[in-house]
Formats: structure tokens, sequence, C-alpha cells
């Protein structure tokens, strides 16, 4: 008899005695236990359970701060180009046009937060940050809220449902053409992240976008026709300056071809190999459109990952992307204190590694198909 077979009490016997023995057996009390119930099944974690861990503070704007941060990216940015309009001279002209291109993406950031109403207070301040931002590197505001925050940060990673590199499985890929494979191929390789960008959501959901969902035609209209004014200013201006400089009309091409175009296409590369590296590793897995969940793809399906100090003010922390997409109401320069507070109560479960080329070109080698039944990457 084990003693979880017995019951919570003292049991006392005594023995029959041996004939003649003057002896007589005293009987050991034994203490039983009751058998253990079987522990409860956890409840499934919710996304509100996630966003509770992280202090109210954190969702809390600092307009001085954020006012600080856009002035110092469009300061930077208005150098480059002035640098670049004072001189031809090659060895100038190259990290010249790589620092206009991190401070179009710095500028992108951070209207990419005031999209999310998370850069100041009130909603007009928001939306004009954001619309004046975005036009470096010609993005409609309104187009952009669409795809990023309503349907990338709604289904993110969910099968069929978010676009923002989306992978094809080998059945999928086998069924393409020869282009289709060739340019899957590019695109998915170490050099593709800016040309899959320009394709996949500059042209395809902001020029192209010609049919928006019924509620969104409206404001997408007048933003679209709002860029086109500005640009076309803008374009006007830096024509009749590279006239005036150059004495003829290919140095009006040649200075906004210098100034804007430049700048603009290594932006594509910069915020393509930043969204890549948020949602594409072979730690991390994409979901069947009924397997998904909000916290699979909030808290499960993207990163935290150390941007080098150089490089890290033209980031506002964007790499630290798991708070962003468990709470898009924090503020850039909380991040870093709300993904604390998130790993601590999720031991294990947040990615938090150093952001470096090594793994960037691990991840295209080892990234390139992926089965949603197996939930398995491959190669080709």
């Amino acid at each position: 008899m084990t003693s979880a077979s017995l019951s919570a009490s003292h049991l006392h016997y005594r023995s029959p005695q041996r004939t003649g023995s003057p002896l007589q057996r005293t009987a050991i009390p034994v203490t039983t236990v009751s058998p253990t119930p079987p522990p409860a099944p956890a409840e499934p974690l919710d996304l509100r359970d996630v966003i509770k861990v992280v202090p109210a503070h954190c969702r809390q704007s600092n307009p001085t701060r954020s006012w600080g941060l856009v002035a110092r990216d469009v300061v930077v940015w208005i150098a480059s180009l002035v640098g670049l309009a004072l001189t031809d001279t090659w060895w100038l002209v190259v990290p010249l046009w790589a620092l206009a291109g991190l401070a179009v993406s710095a500028m992108f950031v951070i209207a990419h937060d005031a999209t999310h109403q998370a850069l100041f207070p009130d909603r007009k301040t928001n939306d004009r940050v954001a619309r004046w931002l975005m036009v470096p590197s010609q993005h409609i505001k309104q187009s952009w809220a669409l795809g990023h925050n309503h349907i990338h940060h709604n289904h993110t990673a969910r099968q069929g449902m978010d676009f923002v590199w989306h992978p094809v499985s080998p059945t999928e890929y086998q069924a393409m053409g020869r282009i289709g494979r060739l340019r899957h191929r590019l695109e998915w390789s170490m050099l593709g992240a800016g040309v899959y960008y320009m394709r996949a959501v500059w042209w395809e959901k902001m020029v192209r976008l010609t049919e928006p969902p019924a509620k969104w035609v409206d404001s997408i209209g007048s933003d679209r026709k709002w860029l086109a004014r500005v640009t076309m200013v803008i374009v006007v201006a830096m024509s009749a300056l590279g006239w005036a400089m150059y004495g003829n009309p290919m140095g009006s091409v040649w200075l906004v071809f210098k100034l804007l175009v430049v700048p603009m296409v290594l932006f594509m590369w910069v915020i393509g190999f930043t969204v890549y590296l948020h949602h594409i590793s072979p730690d991390l897995r994409w979901a069947t459109r009924r397997g998904w969940t909000k916290v699979r793809g909030q808290l499960d399906s993207t990163t935290v990952l150390r941007v080098p100090i150089l490089v890290r003010p033209f980031f506002h922390s964007i790499f630290i992307h798991v708070p962003h997409h468990v709470d898009p109401r924090i503020p850039c320069y909380h991040l870093d204190e709300a993904a604390r507070h998130i790993a601590d109560a999720f031991p294990g479960r947040v990615v938090d590694e150093k952001l470096t080329l090594r793994r960037y070109l691990a991840n295209t080698r080892a990234c390139k198909l992926y089965d949603f039944d197996t939930q398995e990457w491959s190669t080709y």
C-alpha cells in the first residue's frame, strides 16, 4: 500500500500475539497523503495581458523631446543636401549620399511614429508632422496608415493577410513563371531588400493603390494630391537652382537626381532591410489564417535587435520592435524601457540580439520559402 492510497488519518493496529510470547507488537502510526489533483490548464495569453506589463508612462509622449528629434533629423537632412549641392567630388558625394539616405530614413521613422499617434498628444500635430516628414521618401501618409497601421499591425505574420515580406511556399514558388522565380530570387537575396520594398510596398501600395476601401478613398486622394503639389514645387525649385549653378538643362536634371532621387532610393534599401529583419528570421514563424493569434503576431513574430551605436540615432529605436507591435502607442524613446518590462514578464520569449551583418546574411541564406503546414523555412 502506498502513502498516496491512504486517507489523511492515523491508523493504529495490533498484530496478533504469538503463542507463549511475552512480547506484544505495537502498531507504527502511518500518515497518509491524499492524491494531488492535476493542475488546472493555463489560461491562453491575451495581448491585453502583455500590454498591462508595460507601465502607463511608457505610452506618454513628450512634445519637447519629440520636436527635438524632428528638428535634429530635418537639420541633418538639409545639411546633407547643402553639402551635395556644393560639391561634385565623388569622394564627398558618396558619403553625403549615405548621410542623406539615413536622414530620410530617420525622418520616415519619426513620421511612422506620428502616424501611430504616438509622437504628440494631439492628432492634428501628428498628422501634419507625418505628412511633411514623408515628403523626402515620397510616401502618401494615409496610404501608409492603411497598409501599415490597419493591415500589417492587425495581421502581423498572418498568411494571406500581412503583405509585408509575406513568404511563398515551395508549391507557390514552383507555380511561378520563370520571370516570377527570378524576381523572387533577387528580392529575397542579400541585395534585394530595396528592390522588394520599392516594388511591393512603395509602388504597389503607394503609387498604384487605385482602389482603397471606400472609407479611405477621400483621405488617400487628398494626401496624394497634396504630396504631388509639394513635390512639384520642390522639383521646380531644384531644377531652377541646377540651371543657375551649371548653366544648362542637364545641370537641372543632375541636381534633382543628386539631391532627391538618390537619397530616396537609398532610403528604400534602408527601410527594406529594416522591415526584413523585423519579421524574417529562422527564429520567427508565420501562422496560417486560422492558427494566428494576436499574441503570436505581436509578441512572437518580431524581434528586439540592438543597433550599432554609430547609426543608432537614425533608427529611433525602431529595431526594438516587439514593444512597438505589442502597443504602437509607445513613442520611440520609451521602447527600450517597454522591452525590458516585457522581457522580464515573459522570460525566454523575446528574441533579443545584436544587429549584425552576419545575422542578416544568414537570414537571407536560410529564409527563402516557407511551408505554412510544417511552419519551417527552407532554401530553394
